[in-house]
């Protein structure tokens, strides 16, 4: 007999895998939608299996963490897997209404975590690693991006510009009843391998998302024994499909968001950049934020690009000297971070001889909405901390 709380705990992990996949399948296949290489049927699909994959394989790990490391496993009682599960979909419901993706996985940790301080039996140090990393991974993904912006960025865009051709993409021709695909009459070999390059990138990000996210829907369910680890990966990798398949239709149909309108080959980047820290992270069992990770791979990227405008010995013998003045003896120099929608260019300047007035093509982030989800990032964690350890301090459900 299927007891009521059971189905209440799938039917909340259902809830959040469901959001996850309508949030990640936007993040991960938004550049090959927005530039018509990808349809959103494909795109859900695809997310659906690489999301899957990624639980299936890496997710295991972050599962492990959750289900039973920072608290022992014998706290997990179905109502206290619920209670867990219900901040993690607060949390989602308070984010969307903001308009602002929160990070579930450390909404996730800090319901726990409050379950573990209400009962007086938490592993510190598992927790003290998974705080590290918090603070390490958007310091890395920063820097990591940066130097990219700095020294690399300019010749990817001369290297690998992404041009798209009139007609489509692809075409399909038949031998008998079987169809198969060829390039479109006027797809030439340098779009062709970028679009493909686009796909794989994203599908890239789905097995990232799913690696990291699947834990967050299904991991104090199978804390408990409720569920083996193989039945809660296969019911959070299909309430990820429903939701790319269904709400991920609406944030498909906007390639960038309120922070950013990046050009493609940046947001390749960024997905690349983020996704194998994430990956890396996972692979080490630590539940961290693909949300946070990209957004300061996005202003790593911006920074490093206008920071061209400057050598760093003229930088720093400015500092020394105490002058803000432009090195060449011109006006102040303004490093602005409005620099990766600039135009292309067939050659790439020599670091210090770009003009900051190249670099203003667009804004690349809206510094207001940016604070605004700095602010719920570690706003929707403490709330969920802090009410988790309300609620089992006074309603000790736990084991």
């Amino acid at each position: 007999m299927v007891s009521l709380l059971l189905v209440v705990g799938v039917a909340v992990a259902v809830f959040v895998g469901f959001n996850i996949g309508g949030s990640s399948t936007g993040v991960a296949f938004g550049p090959a939608v927005g530039s018509d290489v990808l349809s959103k049927l494909g795109a859900a699909g695809l997310m659906a299996g690489f999301a899957l994959l990624g639980g299936w394989t890496v997710g295991r790990n972050v599962i492990a963490t959750m289900g039973g490391q920072i608290v022992p496993a014998e706290l997990f009682t179905l109502g206290a897997s619920v209670g867990v599960l219900f901040f993690v979909g607060l949390a989602l419901l308070v984010s969307n209404l903001f308009g602002v993706p929160a990070s579930t996985s450390m909404t996730a940790v800090g319901a726990i975590a409050g379950l573990g301080v209400a009962a007086g039996n938490i592993d510190w140090s598992v927790m003290g690693r998974i705080v590290s990393w918090w603070l390490v991974a958007p310091i890395l993904a920063f820097w990591v991006c940066a130097v990219v912006g700095r020294y690399v960025y300019p010749y990817l865009d001369v290297w690998f510009r992404i041009d798209q051709t009139e007609g489509p993409l692809i075409e399909y021709r038949r031998v008998g009843s079987i169809p198969y695909p060829v390039a479109g009459a006027d797809t030439n070999r340098r779009e062709l391998v970028s679009s493909v390059l686009v796909v794989v990138i994203g599908c890239y990000m789905a097995f990232s998302a799913g690696a990291s996210n699947v834990a967050n829907a299904v991991a104090p369910l199978v804390g408990s024994g409720a569920l083996a680890t193989d039945q809660g990966i296969l019911l959070a990798g299909g309430a990820i499909a429903l939701g790319a398949f269904t709400i991920a239709r609406r944030t498909l149909d906007t390639v960038g968001n309120g922070l950013t309108d990046l050009p493609l080959l940046a947001a390749l980047i960024v997905e690349v950049v983020s996704a194998s820290l994430i990956t890396f992270l996972s692979y080490l069992g630590i539940p961290a934020s693909l949300a946070v990770s990209a957004t300061m791979c996005i202003i790593g990227l911006g920074w490093g690009r206008a920071t061209r405008t400057v050598r760093l010995s003229d930088a720093a013998a400015s500092a020394v000297s105490g002058d803000a003045r432009d090195p060449s003896g011109g006006e102040e120099s303004a490093m602005s971070v409005n620099a990766l929608a600039a135009d292309p260019e067939d050659e790439v300047k020599k670091i210090g001889e770009e003009e900051p007035a190249d670099l203003q093509a667009s804004d690349l982030f809206d510094p207001e909405a940016t604070g605004r989800v700095v602010m719920l990032w570690i706003l929707t964690p403490s709330i969920s901390a802090v009410a988790s350890f309300l609620l089992f301090r006074f309603v000790p459900i736990y084991g």
